[in-house]
């Protein structure tokens, strides 16, 4: 969470896992701010590194399976910043500040885009500061079904997820 002029700000990454890997014991990341890296690769960038790599920089938050990547980017006006996204990965990104640019789309605060196929995003700042979340991963292309904080393929698997749960067995 971010704490700006009394304003109290935080996300959540929820990563799905494979079929084959939901039953395994539940495992929880958190990070303080204090490891969470900070890079400015150019002047007027600046990126907290909280999964994933820019450049040398790995973030704490790891999940082989999906290979997630989530950065919280700040860009002052008419600063650029461009990264990379592994072929196949899915990717978006999410304002929550500012407003930038996105090729030629203008995306504001409150706005989300879900990127298409390609090798990179590419982010340009508008606002006197920007600020944003990207995130990527490799999709595992399975069917999803949810309950609550349940997350599996499906809906029968959710009903043993929860008598599970009820019989306190995690």
């Amino acid at each position: 969470p971010e704490q700006e002029q009394g304003l109290m700000r935080g996300f959540q990454l929820w990563v799905n896992l494979p079929a084959r890997d939901k039953m395994g014991a539940p495992k929880y990341q958190e990070f303080s701010a204090e490891l969470i890296p900070v890079v400015t690769p150019h002047e007027g960038v600046g990126i907290k590194v909280i999964a994933g790599r820019v450049g040398d920089v790995l973030g704490p938050v790891q999940q082989p399976a999906t290979d997630p990547t989530y950065l919280d980017v700040t860009l002052a006006a008419n600063a650029a910043f461009e990264h990379p996204v592994p072929a196949g990965h899915s990717a978006f990104a999410y304002v929550y500040e500012g407003e930038i640019a996105v090729d030629a789309a203008v995306i504001g605060k409150g706005e989300l885009l879900v990127f298409g196929p390609g090798d990179a995003v590419r982010f340009k700042g508008l606002a006197e500061r920007s600020k944003f979340i990207v995130v990527a991963g490799r999709p595992i292309g399975e069917p999803v079904a949810h309950y609550g904080p349940f997350v599996m393929n499906t809906q029968a698997e959710i009903m043993q997820a929860v008598q599970d749960y009820q019989a306190g067995l995690f």
